[in-house]
């Protein structure tokens, strides 16, 4: 043990940090394996279905303002707790979109991405002991940071039985006498489910009756498809007094390297979210947030985005279909999330969505993202590589074909 080790904060693991056994997480399997069947087999590309981020670049309009705006002496400074011009663009962008015509700039702060913003919030409100109700399968950020800062996880299983909505009714007593917080994420990853106007009228009256915040994370928002339209929990009325709701332009805009993002609440959250913030960062460059300016103002950007997903959202349903998964197309966002196989017909049975990802990806070089928090299922996304709708029908094709070879059992 050296100088270090006595000094880790506990909620790290402390003294033990770094001699306690280290769990082998499932995306670092999946990426072990990955690594070894694409050496093993040079001549076949692996079909990648899991990965979760665009496969395009952002707009080359959003680039020309970045290049443009980079160059400019007056944005070499901090931007602190952002400019003004990006508040007012977000404003503009939740009105058009969303239809929320009751936020102003003293509403709204950018951040260096989603997962910052989220970093951040329990910063704001949790102590010790306090608890986060986070859904069953999450994006885990606010909780991880929750758990740091001392708090506790409740967890509220996202089941099919539900239509993958949060049971709030099923919350105890004891639980919601200590609970600060409750994160919702719809359009839900990994799940794809959608929030309904009912659905977020039940959350909003529930945080009131309970005196918990709600944290809206809306990273597919904009993303929807067929009689679907971008709806904002802010839309409740009332929301924006126990509500906060971040939006980012990584997956609508294809900024995700970028890391712009911007957060919306009450007057009183905001002042209360910049003294952490100040104290965190010193803001994004100011040239991507001008870029971020000129995105939301052209928030019909977009709608190429859209119609490509729903395009092969449609294309990977039928194919998933017929390969023998209970496929659904979601009506937002770019996962579809299907019930694992049972296994292979006169062969192996798959105990866990981790068994059956990694039987697709070693067999068919076919890459997933297991899930086993609520039952067991794998996520396909639509963010694959491919050039021209030729090749998606080409990739979908070979897609089949591997998995059918396999003789899997539903």
């Amino acid at each position: 043990m050296d100088f270090l080790d006595n000094l880790i904060a506990d909620s790290l693991g402390g003294s033990s940090f770094f001699t306690a056994p280290k769990k082998l997480y499932k995306f670092e399997k999946i990426k072990q394996l990955t690594n070894e069947v694409t050496k093993k087999n040079p001549n076949i590309k692996l079909i990648d279905m899991g990965v979760g981020e665009p496969d395009k670049s952002a707009d080359k309009l959003i680039c020309d303002v970045l290049n443009e705006e980079s160059r400019k002496l007056e944005n070499r400074y901090y931007s602190d707790n952002g400019i003004k011009e990006f508040q007012e663009a977000a404003c503009r962008y939740l009105n058009n979109v969303y239809g929320i015509d009751n936020i102003s700039t003293s509403n709204v702060m950018h951040g260096i991405g989603s997962k910052s913003i989220l970093s951040m919030i329990p910063v704001c409100f949790i102590n010790p002991g306090d608890i986060c109700i986070m859904p069953s399968p999450n994006y885990p950020t606010l909780g991880t940071y929750t758990k740091i800062l001392g708090g506790e996880i409740y967890n509220i299983e996202l089941s099919k039985e539900n239509n993958f909505y949060l049971n709030l009714k099923s919350i105890p007593d004891d639980i919601l006498k200590r609970a600060k917080m409750i994160y919702i994420n719809y359009p839900n990853n990994p799940t794809g489910q959608v929030a309904t106007y009912e659905f977020y009228k039940d959350v909003v009256d529930f945080a009131k009756k309970n005196n918990i915040l709600v944290v809206s994370d809306l990273a597919y928002g904009h993303l929807t498809y067929d009689d679907y339209k971008p709806l904002s929990i802010l839309s409740i009325d009332g929301a924006l007094d126990v509500c906060i709701e971040i939006h980012s332009m990584s997956k609508s805009f294809n900024m995700t390297g970028w890391r712009l993002a911007f957060v919306v609440g009450s007057e009183k959250f905001i002042n209360l979210f910049s003294v952490v913030k100040s104290n965190t960062d010193s803001g994004q460059f100011r040239a991507i947030q001008k870029a971020g300016v000129f995105a939301l103002d052209n928030y019909h950007l977009v709608d190429i985005n859209r119609e490509r997903y729903s395009r092969r959202l449609d294309l990977l349903t039928k194919t998933l279909k017929e390969i023998g998964f209970d496929a659904i197309k979601p009506k937002a966002g770019f996962y579809i999330y299907v019930p694992i196989p049972k296994g292979v017909k006169d062969g192996i049975r798959f105990e866990s969505a981790e068994d059956a990802t990694l039987y697709l990806l070693g067999k068919a070089l076919v890459s997933t993202v297991p899930w086993d928090d609520c039952g067991s299922y794998l996520r396909f996304s639509v963010t694959y590589e491919a050039d021209t709708i030729e090749d998606e029908f080409n990739i979908m094709n070979e897609l089949k074909n591997r998995l059918l070879s396999l003789n899997l059992e539903f």
